[in-house]
């Protein structure tokens, strides 16, 4: 009977023993600031590559807007003289179509007459022509020179010989307005105004008013506003009716 239990005491004994063991060991310690020095490298690693992305991306957004800036600055310069271009086409095609419309204006005009001797105190007070053959001539042969043969640099030799040989011939506004057209379209632009002042000088010229919006538009080409200006109020002024006003007019609004 006591052997009995002594046998059933010592497995009591034992789970006892090993009971009191498991309560009395001490719980598992963690140390925090361990486990928080062990994260901190991959956190800041972290931080660091976030800032280098952002550095990165900020730069590459630099690097486009300065090549935007660099390509709007190029299409404004192309702009420009796109415009510039068109400008100075323009301007050529208004010259080209002026000295057509005198051209067409003269083919249309009754023919200069050739005098003869015989006739010669007839003509010679209206005024309408020249009393000798010879000037009437050369002044045809002039303006043949143009019409008929477009030699317009022949056509500028003649009239430069028509106005040295005959100073005070009847056709001498008109030759003056010719010389004065023929260098516009060259851009001779001094002679051209010489020619064009030749002619303003002229009071009862059918040419005045055409040579003082010539003047005006040498003016113009050559960036003189105020000169411009004072030549196209002139024409409106003195030709206030005429087809030049309008196309003086047309010029001064554009200035």
């Amino acid at each position: 009977m006591k052997y009995s239990n002594l046998k059933r005491i010592i497995p009591l004994t034992l789970l006892a023993s090993a009971a009191t063991l498991v309560v009395a060991a001490p719980a598992p310690v963690t140390d925090l600031n361990a486990t928080s020095t062990s994260s901190a490298p991959a956190s800041f690693s972290s931080i660091e590559r976030l800032e280098r992305l952002i550095q990165s991306r900020n730069q590459i957004q630099l690097q486009l807007q300065q090549q935007l800036d660099g390509l709007s600055e190029e299409l404004s310069e192309m702009r420009g003289t796109v415009e510039r271009n068109s400008y100075e086409l323009e301007q050529m095609l208004e010259r080209q179509r002026q000295l057509y419309i005198e051209i067409d204006t003269l083919r249309t005009a009754k023919p200069v007459p050739v005098t003869t001797p015989t006739d010669t105190a007839d003509t010679s007070s209206s005024g309408a022509y020249a009393t000798d053959t010879n000037e009437n001539e050369a002044y045809q042969n002039a303006v043949d020179l143009i019409l008929k043969k477009k030699d317009y640099a022949g056509a500028t030799k003649a009239f430069q010989d028509f106005v040295a040989a005959y100073p005070d011939s009847v056709y001498n506004s008109n030759a003056h307005y010719w010389l004065g057209q023929l260098y516009f379209a060259q851009k001779n632009d001094i002679e051209a105004a010489k020619s064009f002042t030749k002619v303003v000088s002229y009071s009862d010229s059918n040419k005045r008013a055409d040579a003082l919006l010539k003047l005006g538009e040498l003016a113009k080409r050559n960036n003189n506003k105020a000169a411009a200006t004072k030549y196209y109020q002139k024409v409106l002024k003195e030709y206030p009716d005429s087809t030049t006003a309008k196309t003086a007019d047309k010029q001064l609004k554009s200035l």
